[in-house]
């Protein structure tokens, strides 16, 4: 592992664990709006993908998503303060990073306040220079265009910028902008699955302040 400048955060799965409240919502707005029974694996290899198009893919197309997305938002308020944490280790690497003078982002397919919820609660807030939401992009993950937004508004330079994530919409998004990648490998898909390799994979987010120490 290398030192960077800019270090380019996915959230969920990456950061916090959060698959059995993603979970927990799909299996509410699938009782509320539809017959379906999901298949919990399956709704957790799309974490990664923006909302709407995992809700479309998992509970059909031909409904109506303004309410199931606002039902599925009011339902996770409800639960989402007990239901996230950080994964081990993430408060001191976020913590050296940044006393390190590193600049770190967040580049998520989470909703933007949903997104600030999180931080506030798990008291990330204050280790993030911007954040990158759906909001802020035409095309989202695995497109390139939100990691090249978060590299514009760092001012950065691709060659000393690093995206960890837990899932192939992380490292390829990465990987298209032409930056180095990290996968960790507490992540719920396997390191051969992905169609392009990241440039390192980690096991602990400590191995991230391994070389400042």
């Amino acid at each position: 592992m290398k030192i960077y400048d800019h270090y380019l955060f996915d959230a969920d799965g990456t950061l916090f664990d959060t698959k059995d409240l993603i979970f927990n919502c799909f299996k509410h707005v699938a009782g509320e709006f539809t017959d379906r029974v999901l298949d919990k694996q399956a709704v957790i290899n799309d974490i990664g993908l923006p909302l709407r198009d995992m809700l479309i893919s998992h509970l059909g197309a031909d409904l109506d998503y303004d309410r199931i997305l606002d039902e599925y938002l009011r339902y996770q308020l409800t639960i989402m303060e007990d239901s996230v944490k950080p994964f081990p280790h993430v408060l001191s690497t976020l913590k050296m990073l940044k006393e390190s003078g590193k600049k770190l982002a967040v580049v998520t397919s989470r909703r933007r306040y949903s997104l600030d919820i999180i931080l506030e609660s798990t008291n990330t807030a204050q280790y993030f220079d911007i954040l990158v939401t759906p909001e802020d992009t035409v095309k989202h993950k695995p497109d390139a265009e939100p990691a090249l937004k978060a590299i514009e508004l760092l001012g950065a330079d691709k060659h000393h910028c690093v995206f960890t994530g837990d899932a192939l919409f992380d490292i390829c998004s990465g990987s298209s902008a032409g930056i180095d990648t990290v996968f960790v490998n507490w992540s719920h898909v396997a390191l051969s699955s992905l169609p392009v390799p990241p440039t390192w994979a980690i096991d602990s987010m400590q191995e991230l302040t391994a070389p400042l120490a």
